[in-house]
């Protein structure tokens, strides 16, 4: 029976070029025997089939097939499967949903394997468990997502549902679609530079456009950005351009998070150097690492890390980053140093990344000295328009959730919202307010990725705050309830051992070292987001005063926050009443800035933990500045520094107040005595009365004192003209400083020079 539906479905696959689902709901062995009956029916190879689940599916019926854990389901980002198996039974994860999907190609068939879809949702399973975060266990987990997801396998064509405990087929998923037509060959531009082939081996208009833009990168200072969601056949065009640049002779680095997700660029790269009778060599026949043309130009591949740290990069004309949103900022970042680039990413977050590239990396790259042009790719290649899995999955995970159109909002103020704290069950109830919610977050967060659905749905620890303008959604926000650990878990804590979900708690117990961290609660602010067409009006703080207000009369002590220092945050939290408790001595692996963590308190307990690891914070800046915060950017540290409700202390004997005020005045130098010239910087940058000094002699102060920065590339950077012009715009800095806060001894030495 299994058998002769999954093949009467993948007959129907290739007929219309889509994609089918099969969904087996029932006992997990029950469940893998038709599995494998499927792929038989289907006559699909073990070849072309991964199979994605714990590893207790790694032996029995699918020990003879390619297999991949959910944590590990990026490694299918970039490639094409005819069919990919995702057993459900121990975690229903929905980052590996889209990603394991995404990877199957048109006429191909994704088999689901699930405990039985009416007991499922009341289930708890492993990926519930990260959901559950002390002090609740994973009972208080919800079943939300799953149950959505149900109901969207239920609903959407394309999709068959066997159960096969009693061997009952609840749909047969056949449509009866029309023969797929075949497409007409992509009209070739006129003025084209790539040879002929390689504009004859593209399939639709959208990739021949993108290979033309492709062409760009033949001059340096060139920067490409070619988006699209999965199967519109953007590394392809990637590969043939790679392939065209190599004939011409130029050095093409192609980089992607691994080599199995560039394996189409050096597909069709191989295809086109073999097609044009130029393929002089490649370092090994079924995967190569490097294509090398006639010519002497190449196609070669580097892992990211190695392709900045080993000089590969330089040495290249031409870099190609294929899944670029998969890559953390700060090693995207490290791409701006190519001779011309193009950064090659998928549109809805099959990456799994969220959305780092579109929200922290577009803003590096148009500030840089490229010329930026951007290209999408909309007409799919690997599947018909309008596949029905397409349709299903976007719609499940939420994968083009967005935020409201702009006319709903645009006259949205402070004064026109109302604020409401929603349930889980609520948004479950109102698919249109879900989606706007979701649709914000991901607009505007780097980090926002599926998972973050059956957060939002499930997680006990969970609330969402909106501001609502006649109806629609123009602000969210997501707090994560932290703190309130019994004295065992805090011991545990101080003593080394990390607790996920308290992020400031952990930090503030385990690195700040401070036992009692974990004793009170509060509410840290996971994510909170404007419409992009309503931002700049204070939206976000009206929300956040209605979130301080809701929790003022509560348990709750302190509101908190975490996220990639910028100096517009900075500014905007600083604004909103949070002040900076702890700056992350590493960058965040995905932002590519140090983290802050900031406090509002609430209550009396909650002004004791502000207080304490402010003063904490302020007494240990300098240190960090000269070491693991060397190469924090000036601005942040200025703006950190002028956010704290602590003043640093000034402890300075007469002789350093007459060093520093010879050096301001007449003959001294700074280097005589640096820690004293450091003290004095810090009061200042802490101190809101003192506004002696210009944001660029507070740089100064940042990058030459207090980082300890060569004094070259600190006049480099601040256009300095010369290092003489440079130091002596340091000293004119402390001027009005010994004037401010110098006593007898500096004012007497600063005379002498008068």
């Amino acid at each position: 029976m299994i058998a002769d539906l999954a093949g009467r479905l993948r007959d129907e696959a290739r007929r219309a070029n889509e994609r089918r689902l099969l969904v087996l709901a029932g006992e997990r062995e029950a469940c893998y025997t038709a599995a494998t009956d499927a792929l038989d029916g289907a006559r699909i190879p073990q070849s072309e089939t991964t199979v994605v689940a714990t590893e207790s599916a790694f032996s029995g019926d699918f020990r003879d097939y390619e297999r991949i854990t959910p944590k590990r389901a990026d490694a299918l980002l970039g490639t094409t499967r005819t069919a990919v198996v995702l057993d459900c039974h121990d975690e229903c994860r929905p980052n590996a949903l889209g990603r394991t999907v995404g990877a199957v190609d048109g006429s191909g068939l994704v088999v689901l394997c699930t405990p039985p879809l009416d007991a499922w949702p009341a289930r708890r399973d492993g990926f519930d468990e990260t959901l559950a975060v002390p002090p609740f266990d994973v009972k208080a987990v919800g079943g939300r997502f799953r149950t959505r997801l149900v109901e969207t396998l239920r609903a959407h064509p394309g999709i068959a549902i066997v159960d096969v405990d009693s061997g009952t087929v609840e749909r047969d998923g056949r449509t009866d679609p029309s023969m797929a037509t075949a497409q007409r060959p992509p009209a070739r531009p006129d003025d084209h530079t790539f040879p002929q082939a390689a504009y004859d081996s593209c399939l639709t208009a959208d990739q021949a456009d993108a290979l033309r833009a492709f062409e760009r990168l033949r001059e340096p200072e060139q920067a490409l950005v070619v988006e699209a969601d999965r199967g519109r056949g953007k590394s392809s065009a990637a590969g043939l351009a790679a392939g065209a640049l190599a004939v011409e002779g130029k050095d093409v680095l192609v980089t992607a998070p691994g080599y199995r997700s560039a394996a189409a660029v050096f597909a069709r790269a191989r295809e086109l150097l073999a097609t044009l009778d130029v393929l002089a060599d490649a370092d090994r026949d079924e995967n190569p690492h490097r294509l090398d043309a006639a010519g002497g130009g190449r196609v070669r591949f580097a892992e990211p890390a190695a392709a900045v740290e080993d000089e590969a990069l330089a040495a290249s004309d031409v870099a190609i980053v294929d899944e670029a949103a998969a890559l953390p900022v700060d090693r995207l970042a490290a791409f701006l140093d190519a001779s011309a680039i193009a950064f090659v990413t998928t549109v809805h977050g099959y990456e799994g990344a969220g959305r780092g590239f579109a929200v922290r990396f577009r803003d590096r790259l148009a500030e840089s000295a490229f010329d930026v042009t951007e290209q999408r790719l909309d007409d799919p290649i690997r599947y018909a328009a309008g596949d029905p899995i397409e349709v299903w999955l976007f719609r499940a995970i939420l994968l083009d959730a967005r935020p409201p159109v702009a006319p709903l909002v645009t006259d949205a103020t402070p004064e026109t919202v109302t604020h409401e704290r929603l349930s889980a069950d609520e948004l479950l109830a109102d698919e249109v307010r879900l989606r706007e919610a979701f649709g914000l977050l991901v607009a505007a967060h780097y980090r926002t990725e599926p998972n973050d659905l059956a957060r939002l749905l499930d997680a006990p620890n969970v609330t969402i705050h909106v501001l609502c303008h006649d109806g629609h959604v123009v602000s969210v926000a997501l707090l994560a309830r932290e703190g309130d650990l019994p004295a065992d878990l805090r011991r545990s804590v101080y003593e080394g051992n990390r607790i996920e979900g308290h992020l400031l708690p952990d930090v503030l117990t385990s690195q700040c070292r401070d036992p009692e961290a974990g004793v009170t609660i509060g509410e840290r602010v996971l994510r909170i987001a404007t419409h992009p067409a309503a931002r700049s009006r204070g939206l976000g703080s009206r929300l956040l005063d209605e979130i301080h207000a809701a929790n003022e009369s509560g348990e709750i002590d302190w509101l908190g926050v975490g996220y990639g220092a910028t100096p517009d945050l900075v500014r905007f939290w600083d604004r909103n009443g949070f002040d900076p408790a702890h700056l992350a001595i590493t960058r965040n692996d995905r932002s590519g800035e140090h983290s802050a963590l900031m406090l509002a308190p609430l209550s009396e307990p909650g002004r004791d933990l502000r207080d304490r690891h402010t003063r904490w914070f302020v007494e240990r800046i300098g240190g960090l500045l000269t070491d693991s915060l060397a190469d924090l950017d000036p601005d942040v540290v200025r703006t950190v520094m002028d956010a704290s409700p602590v003043v640093a202390p000034l402890d300075l004997s007469a002789h350093e107040w007459r060093t520093i005020a010879a050096a301001a005045c007449g003959p001294g130098l700074a280097a005589i005595d640096p820690d004293a010239f450091r003290q004095l910087a810090i009061v200042h940058l802490t101190d809101p009365k003192s506004d002696q000094l210009s944001a660029r002699e507070e740089r100064l102060l940042v990058a030459r004192i207090l980082q300890g920065r060569s004094v070259e590339p600190v006049a480099d950077d601040l256009d300095y003209v010369s290092t003489r012009e440079c130091l002596r715009a340091l000293g004119d800095a402390y001027r009005p400083l010994v004037d401010r806060y110098g006593g007898d001894a500096a004012h007497e030495e600063r005379d002498r020079y008068d």
